[in-house]
C-alpha cells in the first residue's frame, strides 16, 4: 500500500558513459541517470503545468520521485532546451 512505481530497491540508475571515469583535465565524468518511464512520465506532466520549478517544488517534486534536486532541476533545464529548439 502507498508503493509508488518509480521507487527501485536501488538508487536511479547511472549509466557510464562509454570513455574512462578520468577525463584530460584530471576530472571525474558524470554519470547519466537513466530515467525510468514512469519518473518520465511524472516530469512531463509536472513540466505541462510549470516549466520553472521552485525551490520548494523542486524539493518536493524530488522527494516523491526519489531523484536529487539537482537530478530534477538539470531535467528541466534540458526540457526547457529542448521546447526551445522546437519552436
Amino acid at each position: 500500500a502507498g508503493e509508488r512505481p518509480w521507487v527501485q530497491a536501488q538508487p536511479p540508475t547511472a549509466v557510464a558513459e562509454a570513455e574512462s571515469s578520468e577525463e584530460a583535465g584530471g576530472r571525474a565524468r558524470r554519470l547519466r541517470t537513466a530515467f525510468s518511464a514512469e519518473q518520465i512520465s511524472t516530469l512531463e506532466s509536472s513540466f505541462q503545468r510549470h516549466q520553472y520549478l521552485g525551490a520548494a517544488e523542486r524539493r518536493k517534486l524530488a522527494g516523491r520521485m526519489q531523484l536529487s534536486e539537482v537530478q530534477i532541476k538539470t531535467w528541466f533545464q534540458n526540457r526547457r532546451m529542448k521546447l526551445k529548439r522546437q519552436l
